[in-house]
């Protein structure tokens, strides 16, 4: 996909196996071909500092914000037709809140679960 026709773009850790496998389902369910999802390692113009996008989920709907965490989900969903429903949900505040909490706590099992995928 071209990332000028991209509605979102997605930054990833392709040497996570954890992130690889994520992102492997992402695209297969962005029937619309509107998500660019770029490998961290490989693109020559990120716009915040690998360490930082290595910390939590980013991502930018085209002409926005770059966002983080629960809401850089919800972005994502929102472009892919069976997420949808939950990017939607996410713009209620208190279930965008619940989903960054869910999310928190994913965080701190990440790096269990990367050494299990690993």
């Amino acid at each position: 996909m071209s990332a000028s026709t991209a509605v979102v773009k997605v930054w990833f850790d392709s040497q996570c196996p954890l992130c690889r496998k994520e992102i492997a389902v992402m695209k297969r369910l962005d029937w619309r071909a509107r998500v660019d999802f770029v490998d961290i390692y490989t693109s020559t113009d990120c716009p915040l500092d690998p360490s930082r996008l290595l910390e939590r989920f980013h991502a930018q709907e085209a002409g926005g914000p770059i966002l983080n965490g629960a809401s850089a989900f919800a972005v994502l969903w929102r472009q892919l037709p069976l997420l949808r429903p939950l990017g939607e949900l996410a713009r209620i505040p208190v279930c965008l809140t619940a989903l960054e909490h869910a999310y928190l706590a994913f965080l701190r099992l990440r790096p269990r679960l990367q050494q299990l995928l690993g």
